[in-house]
């Protein structure tokens, strides 16, 4: 697996990339994302590439983007994170995961936590980053989709 930045090359994955209705109880659509990223110079798409197949998606969004989630000026807030439907449950966010704390000492390297807002009610995704070196230190946040708890991950 390898993560890119979003460009052009990526179009036609982002337009295929399959999520269901329960998946945007508690995240945004990819294609939407990109658009957002495009406007915003602090938010960056992210594409988890398997073998020229586009399974999992997020953004990374500093300064202001994470300000509602960490007090700390070196924090990167992970955003919009999904996993095409159709490669759900075979590992691929874990891989991503895995590869991004490399991924952001290489592109951010003067970022030294990685936040993420999950929803209270998503208790897989809550699993999934702890076991992937996320913490839980209790702060919990309003999101638009309900309560959301703050979970860190330190470089």
């Amino acid at each position: 697996m390898q993560l890119y930045f979003y460009d052009e090359k990526f179009k036609t994955d982002i337009e295929q990339y399959q999520i269901t209705e329960d998946q945007l109880r508690f995240t945004g659509k990819p294609q939407d994302c990109v658009r957002l990223s495009q406007e915003d110079v602090d938010r960056y798409a992210i594409v988890a590439m398997e073998e020229n197949q586009l399974v999992t998606y997020f953004d990374l969004h500093k300064n202001e983007g994470a300000k509602p989630y960490s007090n700390n000026k070196n924090a990167i807030l992970i955003r919009a994170f999904s996993t095409d439907s159709r490669y759900l449950g075979k590992g691929y966010a874990t891989k991503a995961l895995k590869l991004l704390p490399d991924f952001v000492k290489e592109h951010f390297p003067e970022m030294d936590e990685m936040v993420l807002g999950v929803n209270l009610a998503n208790e897989a995704a809550q699993a999934l980053y702890k076991k992937c070196g996320f913490i839980d230190e209790g702060e919990r946040r309003m999101g638009p989709k309900g309560v959301l708890i703050v979970m860190s991950y330190y470089l």
